[in-house]
């Protein structure tokens, strides 16, 4: 459970969450050029529809994520992207809630900058193989972080939630394996078709690597 409701977190935790959305937001907004508008609003309606699917794990459930995918392709623009799409969610399904709106947004949207980072590193050495082998493992590492973050707003919230936060690190044990294979398999596609979309310098010879 990645979306955390209304009502369960402290103030203190919430206002971290909506400082850190609303500075991530401003320097992904101003890191995000007219051109990739496009782009961004379509990896926001992805990340969107993919929280939709939920899974059954126990007594709880899970759902895609695929803020490894966004970071890779949006950078710091992930925060502005996942936070239309969880305000878009927490509105018209009501998974989530408003209040707790920021630090759902942060709990995901870092973890997907991270990611981006971490591949644009490798990226940059123009090796194919190593580029989708690290696309699958920030696939897999961006969930890892979301469900680390989202135990630790549950567990400083109140001793009541630990429980709940262990839950939440196993649950997501699958839909790292998932995200991996397909975050790697959509990555592996782009470098053979449109590798400019990766975000990664131009002189880069990703494709032909």
């Amino acid at each position: 459970m990645a979306h955390i409701p209304d009502g369960v977190l402290s103030l203190p935790v919430l206002a971290t969450g909506a400082a850190v959305t609303v500075t991530g937001c401003a320097l992904g907004l101003r890191h995000l050029s007219h051109e990739r508008i496009p782009q961004a609003a379509v990896l926001s309606s992805v990340f969107f529809v993919a929280s939709l699917v939920h899974f059954p794990v126990g007594p709880s459930s899970v759902h895609l994520i695929l803020n490894g995918l966004v970071g890779i392709m949006l950078g710091s623009a992930a925060f502005p992207a996942i936070l239309v799409a969880l305000l878009l969610q927490a509105v018209m399904f009501g998974f989530g809630g408003l209040v707790v709106l920021g630090v759902n947004v942060m709990n995901m949207a870092i973890p997907a900058v991270l990611c981006g980072a971490m591949f644009t590193a490798v990226a940059r050495q123009g090796h194919a193989r190593a580029t989708v082998l690290t696309a699958g493992f920030t696939g897999a590492f961006g969930v890892f972080l979301t469900a680390l973050m989202v135990a630790i707003s549950l567990g400083l919230s109140g001793k009541e939630f630990v429980d709940a936060a262990r839950l939440v690190l196993f649950a997501h044990v699958p839909v790292m394996i998932i995200e991996a294979v397909f975050t790697s398999a959509a990555i592996a596609l782009l470098i053979r078709v449109k590798p400019e979309f990766l975000g990664v310098p131009t002189n880069v010879e990703v494709a032909n690597a």
